[in-house]
């Protein structure tokens, strides 16, 4: 322990290191939302941790009250826009086809002219994959919207209690984001064109004919090509393919000891030790950090699904890691094919 710490006291030290308060942050926050989730499992309870996950992995300080607020009202929207189409356009499939390619560009065309990006990964993740529910029951789309508007407002609350809890030190500001362009954009036009051409095909061949089993390779699609550039495609399906491989043996070591010791408490002790490592990897200038908080997604995920009745956590590793493969492969025609009929790589100008 150096003198400075010894002078200030151990706490007042970790408090004014940015970094610290960054992973334990993250470590007490997941583990807290995993707790919350498993003990009272509500539906789409698991979604809770994996939110936390997401957003207490970014290197920001406390969201303010308007972007928070922001936050909710723009999940809340864009699952309305999601029943929309569900429970009204799927009735009517020449309409909803047309209006599916339309909804597509203009999510795309938001984002590319400095739009909020939870928003747009709210309404893709709403218009993709709420009609593949509202085909086999309309009530369950429903119950599906309330379930993940739920889960994410919840989210929200835990961001701010684990940032009163752990707060950054004074002298952390938050970012000032780039302003959103309000008038036509050639360019951000270009990027949403291409990148709804990609996503159209595979969109409406699931949506219609309901491929369940393939609904995890158009989520994958539409959000590997929110840059249509062929290397950001292939590098974005690399990234998650190696976080996929990286939570899927920790998620294999983590069943096997949860099969050994099956006790809550257990998995709330073991939860925090994982995420405190993962978190040391997270917030650190490693050049394998950009991998870790996809990673415990992974793992995350993967736990869940294995530890549902007759589950196979093999299959379920491998089945996802099928799932991304066939993603990028899709990126891959579908670019070479537009740049085939002439519609090249263009440079982003936000």
């Amino acid at each position: 322990m150096s003198i400075e710490v010894k002078k200030i006291g151990f706490w007042q030290a970790i408090k004014q290191d940015v970094t610290w308060m960054r992973q334990l942050r993250f470590a007490f926050g997941v583990t807290f939302a995993s707790g919350l989730a498993y003990g009272i499992n509500w539906p789409l309870a698991f979604l809770l941790p994996i939110f936390s996950c997401m957003l207490l992995a970014l290197p920001l300080p406390k969201p303010s009250l308007q972007v928070s607020l922001n936050n909710m009202f723009n999940t809340l929207k864009a699952f309305a826009l999601g029943l929309l189409f569900s429970l009204f356009f799927l009735q009517y499939p020449i309409a909803y086809i047309l209006m599916l390619g339309l909804a597509l560009f203009h999510i795309y065309y938001y984002l590319n002219r400095g739009g909020s990006f939870w928003l747009t990964l709210m309404s893709l993740i709403a218009i993709l994959i709420l009609p593949m529910i509202a085909n086999s029951n309309e009530g369950l789309a429903i119950g599906f919207s309330a379930g993940f508007v739920y889960s994410s407002w919840l989210t929200i609350a835990i961001i701010w209690l684990m940032h009163f809890i752990f707060p950054d030190p004074q002298f952390t500001a938050f970012p000032t984001p780039p302003g959103f362009q309000k008038k036509y954009s050639k360019v951000a036009a270009q990027f949403a064109l291409k990148s709804a051409l990609v996503t159209f095909p595979i969109a409406a061949l699931c949506i219609s004919f309901v491929l369940t089993d393939y609904l995890l390779v158009m989520v994958f699609a539409a959000m590997f090509i929110l840059k249509p550039e062929l290397s950001a495609g292939i590098d974005a399906g690399k990234n998650s393919m190696i976080s996929t491989l990286l939570g899927g043996a920790y998620a294999w070591i983590f069943y096997w000891l949860m099969v050994a010791v099956p006790e809550y408490h257990f998995y709330l002790i073991l939860l925090l030790m994982t995420t405190l490592f993962f978190a040391r990897n997270i917030f650190s200038t490693k050049s394998t950090a950009k991998y870790y908080s996809s990673a415990l997604i992974a793992m995350l995920v993967v736990f869940n699904s294995s530890v549902s009745a007759g589950a196979d956590f093999n299959a379920i590793l491998f089945n996802r890691i099928f799932l991304i493969s066939g993603a990028i492969a899709y990126i891959v025609v579908m670019l070479k094919v537009l740049e085939h009929f002439g519609i090249a790589n263009t440079e982003a100008k936000n």
